[in-house]
């Protein structure tokens, strides 16, 4: 496991894609809490939500780094690493 992130430098300025989990909404379905691709402003639902969206993007794009946009929280993860950001 890295010791620190390379990928901090490819995270750009973006807008949520949607107001919940993009897939979910389409889906008619729900979601426990949300991420945005801090690469492109993808919002999914996190891995305690049934469908796992967050994760499916990062699998498909290689977008390596998500943030909560829960109320009250303010953290990143980089999904290559492996690590708080």
């Amino acid at each position: 496991m890295a010791t620190k992130c390379s990928h901090m430098t490819q995270i750009k300025p973006v807008k949520p894609s949607a107001e919940g989990c993009e897939e979910c909404l389409k889906m008619g379905d729900t979601w426990v809490h949300l991420r945005e691709c801090l690469f492109c402003g993808h919002v999914g639902c996190c891995d305690s939500s049934k469908n796992k969206h967050a994760t499916k993007h990062f699998r498909a794009t290689h977008h390596a780094i998500m943030r909560s946009i829960e109320p009250g929280e303010d953290w990143r993860w980089c999904f290559v690493d492996e690590m708080m950001v």
